[in-house]
C-alpha cells in the first residue's frame, strides 16, 4: 500500500501525526501488511525568512502575547507521543531547503528518516532548518548525500497539493485516492490502513474521519 503524507516539518500536529502513522504503519506490518511511506512536500508559510528568527517572536506577532496557552495544549498532547517540543527554543525559517533535503533523501531511501530528523532539529534542539549548514550536518547525521537536487520535484509536489485541494496538514493520501486528514489517534490510523486494504480501486480522493488538529495556512507554529 502507497501512503503519501503531506506535512511541513514546522507543523506541531505533522510531528505528532507522522509519529503516530509510523506506529500504526508497524502495527499493520506486523499484521502482515505492506504499506510505503513518502513524504511530501507543504510549507505553511512560504513567505517565511530564510535566517529565521525566534518562533514565540513570530507567533506572538500573529496571535498576541497569549500565544502559550495554544503552545502548552500541543505540548501535552506531544509528550503523550514521547515527543519533546521546545516553542521557546524552535526557530521560525523557511523550509523550502528542508523539503528539498527531503526529497533528496527519499531517492536514497531515506525520506521519512529525514524527515523525522527535521522535525526533531526544529521542536527538539531548537535549530534552524532553512540554514544551509544545518541541512547539511543533518543529512550528513542521516547519511544522505545531498546533490543539490530536489527542488524541481518540491516545485511538482506543492503544486499537486494545491490541485488536490490540500489547505492544512497533515493529510495521509493512500492509493491517491483515500485520505486522512489531521493528526489522528492511533487507533483511526490502524482502522484507515485496514479499510483502505479492502476499498483501493475507488476515486476520487474520500476523507475517511473527520478533520483532526493540524496547520493550515500561516495559523500555527512555523
Amino acid at each position: 500500500m502507497k501512503v503519501e503524507i503531506f506535512s511541513d516539518v514546522v507543523c506541531p500536529w505533522c510531528y505528532i501525526g507522522h509519529t503516530r502513522f509510523a506506529r500504526a504503519a508497524e502495527a499493520f506490518r506486523a499484521a502482515g501488511g505492506t504499506v510505503e511511506i513518502t513524504m511530501r512536500p507543504f510549507q505553511l508559510n512560504p513567505d517565511a525568512p530564510l535566517e529565521g528568527e525566534p518562533l514565540l517572536r513570530a507567533l506572538e506577532r500573529k496571535f498576541g502575547p497569549n500565544v502559550g496557552q495554544m503552545t502548552g495544549q500541543v505540548t501535552a498532547v506531544a509528550e503523550q507521543e514521547g515527543l519533546e517540543l521546545n516553542f521557546d527554543e524552535a526557530v521560525s525559517a523557511n523550509t523550502a531547503e528542508a523539503h528539498r533535503l527531503i526529497e533528496v533523501a527519499t531517492a536514497q531511501g531515506k525520506g521519512e528518516e529525514m524527515a523525522h530528523r527535521l522535525f526533531r532539529a526544529h521542536f527538539t534542539d531548537g535549530l534552524n532548518v532553512g540554514d544551509p549548514d544545518v541541512l547539511a550536518k543533518l543529512a550528513a547525521d542521516a547519511g544522505v548525500t545531498d546533490d543539490g537536487q530536489g527542488g524541481a520535484e518540491v516545485s511538482e509536489q506543492l503544486a499537486r497539493a494545491r490541485q488536490l485541494g490540500i489547505s492544512g496538514v497533515p493529510l495521509f493520501l493512500f492509493e491517491g485516492q483515500f485520505a486522512v486528514s489531521g493528526a489522528q489517534p492511533y487507533e483511526t490510523f490502524v482502522a484507515a490502513l485496514d479499510e483502505v486494504a479492502e476499498r483501493t480501486g475507488q476515486k476520487p480522493i474520500t476523507l475517511l474521519a473527520a478533520p483532526a488538529d493540524g496547520c493550515a495556512d500561516d495559523s500555527c507554529a512555523v
